[in-house]
């Protein structure tokens, strides 16, 4: 490991970055370095500037480009400290799109659909409680709170903590699933163990068991696990609870990444009327 590799790691864990992020921003600048065979400590804004460009004129997704420029940003700024301007590196505009929402009755029917019984509560949580993926599989027992009915997310996005009701029937449903599930969960401290009781389910396995329940149903929504989160999101809103408190529950740091959810609402789309049809003349009437 180089010196100015081991003081980049230094300095993110003094910032608390996750070690998921470490990795990723050390992945990036290590890409980089190896694009100019060269040390980052001898490249400068033209050298970041003409990688962007190589990035997006190769394909390169929107979200590798702006974790490219993050790690840089770190880098640049707070390791080497370099004097040109590190916060006119700009990032890459990602042209939103509007998330995959299932109905109610289609959610339980994908969820139903997994064969496996981890994976299956796995998404059900997902849902019940508006969860990432990496969230969910983070779960351990002493983060059910049964006296309060809270469920503590340890691990949120940015190391950042949160609380979320429990849902009396998800608990329900989760003490059928440890008498189910008892000989693999027995001795773990994960709600949710993978093939051994110290580790948690990989991610990628509850990805490929939603991917074989979609196909099974015959579902041509492109659901995947993350789908139950933005499903909780709008089904909460469309129940009436204001976008602050889904807000809070999500774990957003920013009301308009909450306020996506306010597009796809199908009651409201649904119970909207066109200008055009309060237009007298256009009005269509009956005869008898």
């Amino acid at each position: 490991m180089t010196p100015l590799r081991e003081r980049m790691i230094d300095d993110l864990k003094l910032r608390n970055r996750s070690p998921r992020t470490i990795e990723a921003y050390i992945f990036q600048v290590a890409r980089f370095a190896k694009f100019y065979n060269r040390s980052p400590e001898k490249l400068g804004p033209e050298e970041v500037r003409a990688y962007q460009l190589h990035l997006i004129k190769s394909g390169a997704s929107w979200s590798r480009v702006n974790q490219t420029v993050c790690a840089l940003k770190f880098l640049y700024r707070v390791t080497l400290q370099v004097a040109w301007p590190v916060e006119q590196i700009p990032y890459a505009r990602n042209r939103r799109k509007l998330p995959v929402v299932l109905g109610q009755e289609e959610t339980i029917t994908l969820i139903e659909a997994i064969l496996d019984v981890v994976c299956r509560m796995a998404m059900l949580t997902a849902y019940a409680a508006g969860l990432r993926l990496s969230e969910t599989v983070a779960l351990k027992f002493d983060h059910l709170d049964r006296a309060r009915m809270i469920l503590f997310v340890e691990l949120g996005k940015g190391q950042k903590p949160r609380q979320v009701p429990l849902s009396p029937v998800l608990l329900a449903k989760l003490d059928d699933y440890f008498e189910e599930a008892r000989p693999r969960v027995r001795g773990s401290l994960w709600l949710f163990p993978g093939a051994t009781p110290v580790k948690p389910i990989h991610t990628s396995t509850i990805q490929r068991a939603c991917q074989l329940a979609r196909a099974a149903t015959g579902m041509t929504k492109r659901a995947t696990p993350h789908t139950m989160r933005h499903c909780y999101a709008t089904h909460l809103l469309e129940a009436g609870v204001d976008l602050r408190t889904v807000q809070a529950l999500l774990g957003h740091a920013h009301l308009s990444t909450t306020a996506i959810y306010t597009h796809v609402q199908r009651k409201l789309v649904m119970g909207t009327t066109s200008p055009l049809d309060t237009i007298a003349r256009f009005k269509r009437t009956t005869t008898t």
